[in-house]
């Protein structure tokens, strides 16, 4: 199901996606490389603490905006969507979502501009924001043990704002077919 835009909004429409992920202390441990002969000692760490990365991408701007959260509920989703809605103020923006719960929820408050259409259930791979958490773990989170959540939440915010600063990058990563439509 497509959103539909108000007749008297004139403002161009913003095709964009948003996901969460979940980042924490604990490591995950992956193969790395070594000269010959020495074989790699990797750290790792069972501590349940988790951040949530709040994430939606503009893939045909190379532009993305994302929040930094303590937990992924509607009050959270609340908080991201009116950021959203500000930074890409002068959007009419539909932004594809998964299934989570609290995309639909009933305390759910949609700003004005902003259209949500969900992809079909059990379908990451539709979502070009799942690249993001991919990018972002690989180069920031494998093979490494934190000694705090704050540690992880700064780590995360480098990660992030790199690809911020990289809109070639980030388009190239997420501007999948069914997002290039003219409307």
């Amino acid at each position: 199901m497509l959103a539909t835009r108000a007749h008297s909004d004139t403002r161009p429409v913003l095709m964009m996606t948003a996901d969460q992920g979940k980042f924490g202390r604990i490591g995950e441990v992956r193969r790395a490389w070594v000269p010959p002969g020495i074989r790699p000692s990797v750290a790792k760490q069972i501590v349940r603490e988790y951040i949530y990365a709040f994430v939606a991408v503009a893939p045909a701007l190379g532009e993305m905006t994302a929040l930094v959260l303590p937990y992924a509920n509607t009050e959270m989703m609340n908080l991201f969507l009116e950021q959203v809605a500000i930074e890409f103020a002068d959007y009419f923006i539909i932004i594809q979502v998964d299934g989570a719960t609290y995309h639909h929820s009933a305390g759910l408050v949609v700003p004005e501009n902003i259209r949500l259409i969900e992809q079909p259930a059990r379908s990451p791979e539709l979502n070009p924001t799942e690249h993001i958490w991919e990018e972002v773990r690989e180069k920031h989170f494998y093979n490494k043990v934190f000694d705090s959540l704050d540690a992880v939440t700064d780590v995360l915010c480098q990660g992030l704002q790199e690809l911020m600063l990289a809109p070639a990058k980030l388009s190239s990563m997420t501007y999948f077919p069914h997002l290039r439509i003219v409307l």
